[in-house]
């Protein structure tokens, strides 16, 4: 049997053996029972109170019921109907599955209670595979009886479960028994991972406590300190291991200092054609700051759309090469490195600062000038995607790596380029983003960085008007349309593409950019269509096409989203818009209102949305603040996917914090693992020796944050 306690593989489990151990590994990502118990319900069942049969409502979540069997119906065979009654009415209780071993046992006449989601059916009520208990011998009618699994208290867990894991047999209960078997076999062999100190002082209740309250509450108080102490533990921990880089980085990592600005600096501001905003002066002020501290600058510039960070950029790269250094600004994709090229360009004429674009299309006999340039030290700010950090770029004297979108880039494409440096010190790090990241989600995925914000738009920007229309509205929508474009605009129109592959996606992209032709005919209207699937040579063409304005529309999807600069396009129209998320919403509007014309949003659906979708649609039509927006999307999505900032990108694996919903506690946990580190970079003071050991097991092996940006 090998291990012992919670180390022991969980196949030795009472109940669970080699079949389902191995379902648990691959579902569940459970090999010990250490990791079993760490597997959490997501919610509790109340097991101690009954619903009368006339009180069952379709939108209850659960129901426990007492009832007698009145009669049972078989139908083909492969359908068991069980009628029950309390007295108060009738109900069907329906099975598909055990029917052989649920007809013995669910005799007309004998007593049960049934646990179950009641749903309507052909406007009746029926529970599909209810829970089926005895009723505890000696128990008078409707008492708070409890179920074999539930001994210690009356609330019950629902844990994760996956169809693999229904269908052999590991239900609720099952799950709710095996849990129990792993308390017993592992927790008395659990340790202590916080110290004594540290639980005094956050009122945290010591480690067997919480795992075994967790599992199996004792009342709701129980409950709630052991959900405090699991998630602040959690929390806790993330936020000590990524400070812990930052304070050892803030002692060991010396950068490049840079104190001057520099004359090329100085061109640029003096000959912008408007003033910077507050928020734009104090961020570089931040900036500068950090670059000639003598330590590495790790810096998140976060603004909304529009906010002005490629100015930022391009005058932080100033400063770098004010100082002799060369600098680069790495984009996702070519659409957006061309952009910011093209954008770079206007501000740099003032200067004698040469500069380049570097992308995968970028031509041979070009990309060896560039090199040669780089190589040299001529070129003094390169622009470019992933083409930046192939092996055969070399730079003379990289100071300076700005990293837009950057969670678009992988930790190990960005390890590459601070390898490029030749300064014997690492470069300083910009990391730019336009997705307003709530700020707790912010702290974590970027814990080690400081965060600077630009909080206000630039003077000129005018608010977007944004509405709601559904399909029978079309033809209005058209009208509106042709009279825009009879004033001289340009109309941005996005179709959703949730796959890549999923031919539906481009059929109705195809079908609609057939429609707007058709309804806005050659040669009066020109329309032009960009997707995913083009070569980049007829995307570029396309978006050329739209942004020189010799076409009045654009067709395209969501490819659009970052960075594109129409000035005279003041129209977009999100297709099925209830398939975006949020931040993508808001991405999108952020495509117009970038002239000083009134600007507007049309946000289209069909008629039936689901209740969170019209919420989505309502808060888009009723703020323009990025934050707000984001902070909602975090609320209503969970952080999993807020842009693809998967959960999954965090140092650590959250089994139970949410960054969504215990913002609190996050902020308590930081202020806690700051004070550690303030007082003990190291860890090496006795008192937090259990810390010390807890940083060493693997999953707190981060890559050198630092390099991760």
């Amino acid at each position: 049997m090998g291990r012992v306690g919670s180390d022991m593989e969980v196949q030795f489990l009472p109940g669970v053996g080699p079949k389902r151990a191995e379902l648990l590994r691959k579902e569940l990502e459970v090999n010990t029972v250490g990791d079993l118990l760490r597997v959490f319900p997501f919610r509790y069942i109340d097991r101690s109170s009954f619903v009368r049969i006339a009180d069952a409502r379709p939108d209850m979540a659960f129901v426990q019921m007492r009832a007698r069997v009145m009669r049972v119906d078989i139908h083909d065979g492969k359908r068991m109907s069980v009628w029950i009654s309390d007295g108060t009415g009738e109900m069907e209780m329906v099975f598909f599955k055990g029917i052989k071993w649920m007809h013995e046992k669910l005799k007309p006449g004998s007593e049960f209670i049934f646990f179950g989601k009641p749903s309507a059916f052909n406007g009746r009520l029926n529970i599909v595979h209810p829970e089926v208990d005895n009723v505890p011998s000696g128990s008078p009618a409707n008492t708070g009886a409890q179920s074999a699994t539930d001994r210690t208290g009356t609330l019950t867990g629902v844990y994760p479960s996956t169809e693999k894991l229904k269908n052999a047999g590991i239900t609720g209960k099952v799950m709710n028994k095996i849990m129990e078997a792993a308390l017993e076999k592992g927790l008395s062999y659990e340790k202590e991972s916080l110290p004594e100190w540290l639980m005094k002082q956050y009122g945290l209740v010591p480690l067997h406590y919480a795992l075994r309250n967790i599992h199996f509450p004792k009342d709701m108080q129980s409950l709630e300190k052991a959900k405090y102490r699991l998630k602040f533990e959690e929390l806790f921990m993330l936020q000590l291991s990524l400070l812990k880089q930052k304070y050892v980085r803030s002692r060991d990592v010396h950068g490049i200092p840079m104190p001057r600005v520099g004359e090329a600096f100085n061109q640029c501001y003096a000959s912008l054609p408007f003033d910077l905003t507050g928020a734009q002066k104090r961020v570089i002020r931040e900036i500068h700051t950090d670059m000639k501290s003598g330590l590495q600058m790790n810096r998140l510039l976060q603004g909304d759309v529009g906010s002005g960070k490629t100015m930022v950029a391009v005058l932080t790269a100033l400063i770098a090469i004010g100082n002799g250094y060369q600098a680069c600004i790495m984009a996702p994709t070519e659409v957006l490195a061309q952009q910011h090229y093209k954008n770079i360009q206007k501000f740099l004429a003032p200067t004698n600062v040469k500069s380049a674009l570097l992308t995968g299309s970028t031509k041979t006999s070009e990309r060896r000038e560039i090199h040669a340039g780089l190589a040299d030290g001529s070129i003094g700010i390169i622009v470019g995607t992933h083409a930046l950090i192939e092996d055969n770029v070399v730079f003379n004297n990289l100071g300076l790596a700005i990293i837009d979108e950057q969670h678009r880039f992988g930790v190990e494409q960005r390890a590459k380029l601070w390898r490029k440096t030749t300064c014997g010190a690492l470069p300083h790090v910009l990391v730019m983003t336009a997705t307003p990241i709530p700020r707790t989600l912010a702290m974590t995925l970027y814990g080690d960085l400081d965060v600077s914000v630009i909080d206000e738009l630039p003077p000129g920007r005018k608010p977007v008007r944004t509405m709601h229309v559904t399909e029978g509205k079309r033809p209005e929508m058209y009208q509106f349309m042709r009279n825009e474009i009879a004033k001289g605009r340009q109309v941005f129109i996005v179709y959703p593409l949730i796959n890549e592959t999923e031919k539906l996606d481009y059929q109705s992209l195809e079908a609609g950019a057939e429609e707007i032709m058709n309804k806005f005919p050659y040669p009066e209207y020109t329309t032009a269509v960009v997707h995913g699937k083009q070569l980049n040579d007829v995307k570029k063409f396309n978006m050329d096409a739209f942004s020189s304005g010799r076409a009045n529309i654009l067709v395209a999807t969501s490819v659009i989203e970052v960075g594109v600069d129409v000035p005279n396009a003041s129209v977009m129209i999100i297709e099925s818009a209830e398939r975006f998320g949020l931040s993508q919403l808001h991405q999108l509007r952020g495509r117009v209102g970038r002239g000083s014309e009134k600007s507007y949003c049309i946000l289209m659906t069909g008629y039936k949305l689901s209740k969170e979708s019209r919420h989505r649609i309502e808060l888009m039509c009723s703020t323009e603040n990025g934050f707000e927006l984001a902070e909602e999307d975090m609320k209503m999505r969970g952080p999993g996917d807020l842009e693809g900032t998967q959960q999954s990108g965090l140092p650590i694996t959250l089994n139970i914090a949410s960054l969504a919903k215990d913002g609190i506690i996050l902020n308590a946990a930081r202020d806690c693992a700051d004070a550690v580190l303030k007082e003990d970079p190291t860890l090496s003071l006795l008192k937090n020796q259990l810390l010390r050991e807890e940083m060493k097991k693997d999953k707190y092996q981060i890559k050198d944050y630092s390099k991760i940006s």
